[in-house]
């Protein structure tokens, strides 16, 4: 277990403050949507039923839609774009690691290296085509999610349910979208350019402390 936790400690990290953070939505939005739901003069929800409305399905979608785009842009977007200085940016003055040609003869190589063909060309980009799939996935459940919702609040005010061809151009569904999209961009700027000029010793997301501004972060 120790060997597991030395070897994983990072992505274990990371999950359990998803664990963590996922439960915070949970009970704080089962809260807030039966807070609602009493002020329109309906019934409240029991948190088994609450999985199943639109405003879960809607409020988590809705941010991970926007976490798998700037991911997967970040990836694509550093394969043709430099920022000179910054650890999140290849330098293109000088040969990289990460192009160079797979080989299958190479100790400990992947399986679809070994392979080769077809499986080896779809696994040289696979990592966009996951997150990208992700995203595509994300986006329609935030869709699906907000459409319900919107439905859902127009039901409880007696009003015309909307259709999904018609919520497809509705402002509250890119609303939801733009808002993360914008942030998740301005977080990615940010990185790009502080990583440049500003320093954490130990992280793998800095450069040297006593580096060169414009040289590249290893």
């Amino acid at each position: 277990m120790k060997t597991f936790l030395r070897n994983n400690g990072l992505s274990v990290c990371f999950f359990l403050l998803f664990v963590a953070a996922m439960a915070g939505q949970i009970i704080f939005g089962f809260e807030e949507y039966n807070k609602e739901l009493i002020e329109e003069g309906a019934s409240a929800v029991t948190l088994s039923s609450y999985f199943a409305t639109g405003h879960f399905i809607e409020s988590t979608f809705e941010n991970w839609e926007s976490e798998f785009l700037q991911m997967a842009l970040l990836v694509v977007l550093t394969i043709f774009l430099q920022q000179k200085g910054s650890s999140e940016s290849k330098d293109f003055d000088k040969d990289e690691e990460v192009d160079r040609e797979p080989l299958a003869s190479r100790k400990g190589a992947p399986g679809p290296v070994k392979k080769g063909g077809l499986i080896l060309a779809l696994y040289k980009h696979s990592l966009t085509i996951v997150l990208f799939l992700l995203f595509a996935l994300s986006f329609l459940l935030h869709f699906y999610g907000s459409l319900k919702d919107e439905n859902e609040q127009l039901s409880l005010k007696g009003k015309t349910l909307e259709t999904a061809s018609q919520y497809i151009t509705d402002s509250r569904f890119w609303f939801e979208s733009f808002q993360n999209w914008q942030s998740e961009f301005l977080s990615i700027f940010a990185i790009i350019v502080l990583s440049i000029f500003l320093r954490q010793i130990g992280s793998s997301q800095s450069k040297p402390v006593d580096a060169p501004h414009m040289e590249k972060g290893e």
